[in-house]
């Protein structure tokens, strides 16, 4: 089944600081590309088929807590992950919530100032 959202970007200011800030919520490595004079990206790992996005700085876009929210995969603990929030440089906005029979989620405050979702199934 094809999946309904196909894309996502984070807009941020410090590509450095928000690739650091990932990389430690995520566990994952980043790859960093340059889209062009004046924009760059850094990617989400991802396998065939899997949704991502990218972490993208460009003059047109500005971090913010308003407007749509990503919510990224917090597997298997989404305590974990909340745990990594601070010491990364961001904001737990709303601690682990539960959802009757789908889950927890929670927000966050990135190190660039977007207001992010976690979702954990457990």
């Amino acid at each position: 089944m094809a999946h309904t959202v196909a894309w996502f970007d984070i807009p941020v200011t410090d590509m450095t600081r928000a690739i650091a800030f990932y990389e430690a919520l995520t566990g994952q490595t980043l790859t960093r590309l340059p889209v062009g004079a004046d924009e760059e990206t850094a990617l989400f790992e991802a396998s065939d088929g899997d949704v991502s996005g990218c972490l993208f700085a460009s003059a047109e876009d500005q971090p913010s807590i308003h407007g749509s929210r990503v919510y990224l995969s917090a597997e298997p603990s989404i305590d974990d992950w909340l745990a990594r929030v601070e010491p990364a440089g961001g904001e737990v906005l709303r601690p682990k919530t539960p959802i009757p029979g789908r889950g927890h989620f929670a927000y966050i405050r990135d190190s660039e100032g977007n207001r992010v979702g976690l979702h954990s199934s457990s």
